[in-house]
């Protein structure tokens, strides 16, 4: 039922004991948990933590990496009664600091009573609880006090989750999300690419903390209830192609990724890694979180076709933490659709709304964009102009979505929440058209770079270089900065050098960049800045903040990271992994 809570939603599914969640270690070795076991354990910390002091309504921070301890954690406190707010963990030991500083803020945010964490991050915690003082501390399950197990009642419409929007262009907020509109989600999700499987497998390396791991992948196989294989993000960082083989091990049908995933292991994956793999039965390979490159697809597909990936199984789509999760689909029954369309008309004059007029693939002026689809049953969107008027098709102007699975608003913060939500229609930030019925996404409102009175979208900028020799594929930057003379901004790149670039070529970088930006968008940067590898500053998923980056420029602080000792691995996820690095969007899902 779409108005379950999670709670009814675990009880229901620990009534069948073939679902549940399969965890994969380093070897590749499986460890099946059953959502009745879950549920037993979860119960467990309930009791602990209601004996602990934790109330109805209260929120407990989440901070683990992949693992059954994440579950027993997140569902004990729902089945006490309290609200689970997923954190990312420390992943780079050189910028603690900066964690200590941003986590802290999400806790008080939030109005964390409690911080849970495993015994191995806790210890890397201690700063940052010091800040926050949340009033119940920082515990390990363990830690908890022994008490009888419980579980209690919530009502569909009170709060069930609180996750973080990604902070791309702004500090990352604390989205309020009900019960109600996370079944609403994961149902519109099931019933969209169920067909004939009902017991469908999925397979995600994706974190835990973010609505696509969590939402899109773990809470859609309770609700069926199936079973999902998790795989911790930076073994797939090291070894992509552990993603791919247990999708054909397992015969999974769904598994979700940002672009750069599949770029990542177009690039990285040997054939004599995928010896006996048969990718056949993956019929949902869902693309979103950052723009969707069609090059990226296209090669993906040729790249694994010969292991039985079929094309039409590639899905660009659309969403965002606001709305719990997804917002369109493309036609999961047809090769994903691309369109060129002419980049001046698309970028109109400041403040007026382009026009997505259609150009010729070998045209000078041609920008290839991808469609997002349509929404899903129940969900809206519309394109508003600066007056907030409606716009007509093919017009690009700011999407606004409706549906059953919009969020409450952002937790304690009603001007931020009215500032988004109005009449019902949720203001994404993001700016689009609609064409044949579909969504089409240019970039996003507060990113546009203004060049000579121009409008231009970052990414495309960003694109132009990312198959440059030495440079990091995804890991770049661009700005425009008003000058000191005028107003008339100026174009900065920054990129970032590839680990393994000879001193020559990154010395030839700023010519080649500069060449390569050129040729494609007919723009001359008039800065290229080449820096460190895992400089660039990220949202916790990834995402490269360019609002940040252009802080820390002007403010004299955009150095190289320190070392990064021990958690070098996992912090390639925020790193180069969740490259969401490409990404201007909003989290899509």
């Amino acid at each position: 039922m779409a108005n379950e809570t999670l709670g009814e939603l675990l009880a229901r599914a620990a009534g069948d004991d073939a679902s549940g969640l399969r965890f994969l270690d380093r070897r590749e070795r499986a460890r099946f948990a059953s959502w009745a076991e879950i549920e037993t354990a979860a119960r467990a910390v309930a009791g602990a933590l209601r004996r602990l002091g934790l109330g109805p309504g209260e929120r407990a921070a989440l901070i683990f990496g992949t693992g059954e301890a994440f579950f027993h954690a997140l569902f004990g406190v729902v089945l006490a009664g309290a609200v689970p707010v997923p954190l990312y963990p420390p992943v780079r030991l050189g910028r603690l600091e900066e964690y200590h500083h941003q986590t802290a803020r999400m806790l008080r945010a939030a109005s964390c009573r409690l911080v849970l964490a495993e015994p191995r991050i806790k210890r890397l915690l201690g700063e940052t609880v010091a800040r926050a003082r949340p009033a119940l501390g920082c515990r390990s399950l363990d830690e908890l006090p022994a008490a009888p197990a419980v579980s209690s009642a919530a009502a569909p419409d009170d709060l069930a989750l609180v996750q973080y929007s990604s902070g791309t262009t702004a500090e990352p907020k604390p989205v309020a999300l009900s019960h109600r509109a996370i079944a609403a989600q994961v149902r519109a999700l099931n019933d969209h690419w169920r067909g004939d499987e009902p017991r469908a497998s999925g397979v995600s390396w994706l974190p835990l903390y973010h609505d696509m791991g969590l939402i899109g992948c773990v809470f859609t196989a309770l609700e069926l209830p199936g079973v999902v294989t998790l795989i911790p993000p930076e073994l797939f960082v090291a070894r992509p192609a552990i993603w791919l083989r247990a999708i054909g091990r397992f015969r999974a049908s769904i598994s979700v990724a940002p672009n750069f995933a599949y770029a990542l292991c177009t690039d990285k994956i040997a054939d004599r890694e995928l010896d006996g793999v048969d990718l056949s039965a993956w019929r949902v390979a869902l693309n979103g979180a950052e723009p969707v490159a069609p090059g990226v697809l296209r090669a993906f597909a040729r790249r694994f076709a010969k292991w039985g990936l079929d094309a039409r199984a590639l899905t660009p789509v659309y969403g965002l933490s606001e709305a719990a999760l997804a917002v369109t689909f493309s036609d999961l029954e047809r090769p994903f659709r691309s369109a060129c369309f002419d980049r001046l008309s698309l970028f109109a004059e400041r403040r007026a709304a382009g026009v997505a007029a259609p150009a010729g693939e070998a045209a000078a002026s041609a920008v290839e964009l991808v469609s997002l689809g349509r929404p899903l049953p129940g969900f809206a969107l519309r394109i508003a102009g600066e007056g907030g008027e409606e716009l007509p098709a093919g017009r690009v102007g700011r999407v606004l979505v409706r549906g059953p699975s919009l969020m409450s608003g952002y937790l304690d913060q009603p001007a931020a929440t009215a500032a988004v939500l109005r009449d019902g229609w949720l203001d994404t930030g993001d700016l689009g058209f609609v064409d044949g019925g579909e969504l089409f996404l240019t970039g996003r409102a507060k990113d546009l770079i203004i060049l000579r009175g121009r409008n231009h979208a970052p990414q495309e900028i960003e694109q132009a270089v990312y198959d440059v020799a030495g440079v990091r594929r995804g890991c770049v930057v661009a700005l425009g900065v008003a000058g000191a003379a005028d107003a008339t901004e100026r174009l900065l790149l920054f990129v970032e050098r590839a680990k393994d670039a000879a001193e020559e070529t990154v010395a030839a970088l700023p010519a080649a960049c500069t060449a390569a930006v050129l040729a494609r968008t007919g723009l001359r940067p008039d800065e290229v800045r080449v820096l460190a590898p895992g400089t660039l500053p990220r949202t916790s998923s990834g995402k490269l903040r360019r609002r940040e980056t252009l802080a820390r420029y002007l403010a004299g602080t955009l150095d190289p990271p320190r070392p990064v000792g021990p958690l070098r691995l996992a912090g390639a996820l925020a790193r180069s992994a969740w490259a969401y690095a490409r990404g201007a969007s909003r989290e899509t899902s």
